[in-house]
């Protein structure tokens, strides 16, 4: 099928496009600027647009199979400024506006629109509570961004689409993202839990990540939220001790919560919240996680990265021999 993705040269539309193309599907990656898009699955189609309607490629979403939309101005990019809020927030607008047109355009409307989001649309409140996709809405900024977001496309459903609504948490790569500049004071011996260490990491490997958007394009009775996280979140302070076991390096040098306000400002909670969100839809439909544990996924990413530089990660042939483990081979 013919499946149109917006924000698909991002971490997640990568190699989401290039596990859709192995499927057999026709994957075309809407930008803002094709030319300068670089290094993209050979297969994936780009199709210019303007991020904000449906000129020049609304005909493409007719008798398409899915549109997945990703795109929005990077959260944790820069600090908080008003400006920057506001770009945040007006990109998502721009884009789910953008989608309805088209939707609304196509004599015969897509099977499947796949709706970003994250599992901040829950806010900071909640605790230690097992957060799932049940759980209303939290009332700071994140939570308002992301309830926008899902709003933006919520008509589609008046238009006989399927709507699948993805809660992404912290999406574990080497390609990009968090895990790259966490793993780094690690390395340099100066790794250790951000503030408290206690607030919630609601974690994901990329490849499950990539599985479970497959999932739930296939499945007919995949509708609503969906949390994607796995299903064994961990504390900050957890992940940290994890990362610093499998690098072989110490874990008790602390970032404090005052130290990262100043640095980030606001943007600081990204780093200093959390939620201990549980996939429990996923879990519920029959979706089995390659990486349940945390121990697992990093280890699968630096055993790749150090193979990736010509080396082993230190310990890595004694530790965490679990089923997660083995079923990544």
């Amino acid at each position: 099928m013919r499946v149109l993705i917006s924000g698909g040269a991002g971490l997640i539309g990568r190699p989401l496009s290039q596990a859709l193309l192995a499927d057999g599907h026709e994957v075309i990656v809407l930008s803002r600027q094709p030319e300068k898009v670089k290094d993209m699955p050979a297969g994936v189609k780009l199709q210019k647009w303007d991020g904000k309607s449906a000129d020049g490629w609304g005909s493409l979403a007719d008798g398409a199979g899915a549109i997945i939309n990703l795109a929005g101005a990077g959260i944790a990019d820069q600090r908080w400024s008003t400006e920057r809020k506001q770009l945040i927030r007006q990109s998502r607008l721009d884009v789910g506006r953008a989608v309805m047109e088209a939707i609304a355009a196509a004599t015969a409307k897509p099977g499947v629109l796949i709706q970003a989001s994250a599992v901040g649309y829950y806010g900071t409140q909640s605790g230690d509570a097992q957060i799932t996709e049940s759980f209303s809405p939290g009332g700071d900024f994140l939570s308002k961004i992301c309830f926008d977001w899902e709003a933006s496309t919520a008509p589609a459903s008046k238009f006989g689409v399927r709507r699948a609504v993805i809660r992404t948490g912290v999406v574990l790569s080497n390609e990009g993202g968090a895990f790259p500049k966490q793993v780094l004071p690690f390395k340099l011996f100066a790794g250790g839990p951000v503030g408290s260490g206690k607030q919630w990491y609601p974690w994901i490997h990329i490849d499950d990540e990539v599985r479970a958007i497959q999932f739930l394009l296939q499945n007919e009775k995949a509708t609503g939220p969906f949390n994607l996280t796995a299903p064994n979140p961990v504390t900050n302070q957890e992940f940290g001790k994890i990362v610093g076991e499998v690098l072989g390096r110490p874990s008790f040098v602390p970032a404090p919560g005052f130290a990262m306000k100043a640095v980030f400002g606001e943007m600081s909670v990204v780093l200093l919240e959390g939620q201990r969100a549980i996939p429990q839809k996923l879990l519920n439909q029959g979706f089995k996680f390659k990486y349940e544990t945390a121990q697992a996924a990093v280890r699968a990413l630096l055993d790749t990265s150090a193979h990736a530089n010509g080396s082993a990660t230190p310990g890595a042939e004694n530790k965490d021999k679990s089923p997660a483990t083995a079923s990544k081979e």
